[in-house]
């Protein structure tokens, strides 16, 4: 059999998504594909969520959870602000949803391929083509172009890195206590970690049912047993939810740094995800950006065009990024205050932009003047001269909610 023209390690949402989108029906150049899946065990990763937003009418509509039409803020004193983003929808889509979605369009592909095995490496081949590497060194497959999706092992020398890390409870209560049209984004009124900042996270199904989370961005994830804790407070003391029963329960590390994740690893193998650098450095969303990196990916292949992998996001937005996690680190900027101001005083639609690094440069000047400025401004002046740092431990960071 003759090498596939594409192989795609790993099938989480970027090698899902970069599958779906080069066996979309159409395209000038018929290509085989070859995806590698991690067989069942500690490399697969299990049932999780994402969200994102954009208009209705999206190509994954059909298997969301949920969408709503309003987002709030809650404040450390509990006022709310809530701002209506349209056009757009903040959506949740869950990944076996996701998954049996992208399975009907790539059982009727022609060139598609689907494998398990367990990948140690990657690599360039002397022919210009790539390799995949499995257990003991042994070559699994070749192909013209391999893209790995695996989560990066070690991140890379930075600045400033945090993690954003989390436990989500799905709940169902015995009385009605959520507002189903309105998702909470942030609700700091959970206790502040020292350093970095903490916060709540509803994102309502029903009257009775929602996904609850308490999230910290911090430097290091918690014990299981504090993220349970954190949860009860939250859902007990802060939300009063009275009698509940948890029907499922997620839990995730994002890494949030300013370091730079290459989406090219050698002359034929790239990075996709997270860890070709997916992941918006201060918010931890990623969804959206894995869409915009894979339907170019395929539009270029299909179209037999040289191969180009777009920055997730461009030089201006990862430079504010950088910036706003230094603040946040040192302390200079309070993560509740920063945010809620944020929210209270840009227009949804504008801010929602914003945050995924699609708004023009007037408009993040505008945000700008909203934030405090003065320690803005000092750590602006302080970032060229910060030493960039090998990284932490290990962290195994994954893709989920956000």
């Amino acid at each position: 059999m003759p090498d596939p023209d594409v192989v795609i390690v790993g099938a989480g949402a970027a090698g899902l998504s970069l599958a779906y989108h080069l066996c979309a029906p159409g395209g000038a150049v018929p290509l085989s594909v070859l995806l590698v899946d991690a067989p069942p065990g500690p490399l697969r990763p299990p049932p999780r969520t994402w969200c994102y937003w954009e208009p209705p009418g999206g190509p994954y509509d059909s298997a969301l959870a949920a969408s709503w039409p309003r987002l709030r803020v809650r404040a450390a004193d509990g006022a709310p602000t809530v701002t209506d983003p349209s056009p757009f929808r903040y959506k949740m889509l869950r990944s076996d949803a996701f998954e049996a979605l992208v399975g009907k369009r790539l059982s009727g592909a022609p060139g598609f391929r689907r494998i398990e095995a367990t990948v140690t490496a990657v690599r360039d081949t002397p022919d210009g083509g790539a390799e995949v590497l499995t257990e003991g060194g042994q070559a699994l497959v070749r192909g013209r172009r391999v893209f790995d999706s695996r989560p990066p092992r070690r991140l890379p020398p930075a600045r400033t890195t945090l993690l954003q890390h989390f436990m989500g409870w799905f709940v169902r209560t015995e009385r009605p206590a959520f507002d189903q049209a309105t998702a909470d984004l942030m609700d700091f009124r959970t206790p502040q970690p020292p350093r970095g900042l903490s916060f709540g996270y509803v994102l309502p199904l029903d009257p009775h049912t929602a996904l609850v989370e308490y999230t910290e961005f911090s430097p290091a994830p918690l014990a299981a047993d504090a993220y349970r804790r954190a949860l009860h407070h939250y859902t007990q003391q802060v939300l009063e939810l009275g009698e509940f029963h948890v029907t499922g329960q997620e839990r995730g590390i994002i890494p949030m740094t300013d370091g730079h994740l290459a989406s090219r690893a050698g002359r034929s193998v790239y990075r996709i995800g997270t860890a070709g650098g997916a992941t918006r450095p201060s918010t931890g969303y990623t969804f959206a950006a894995v869409q915009r990196q894979s339907r170019a990916v395929a539009d270029d292949l299909r179209a037999g065009h040289g191969l180009r992998i777009p920055a997730p996001y461009g030089a201006w937005p990862r430079a504010m990024d950088a910036v706003l996690l230094r603040a946040l680190d040192s302390g200079r900027v309070t993560g509740a205050d920063f945010f809620t101001r944020l929210f209270r005083d840009v227009p949804g639609e504008r801010l929602l932009r914003f945050l995924d690094g699609r708004s023009r440069l007037h408009e993040d000047l505008l945000i700008g003047l909203r934030t405090p400025v003065v320690p803005m401004l000092r750590t602006v002046l302080e970032l060229p001269f910060r030493p960039r740092t090998g990284p932490p431990p290990p962290t195994a960071p994954e893709e989920s909610t956000p």
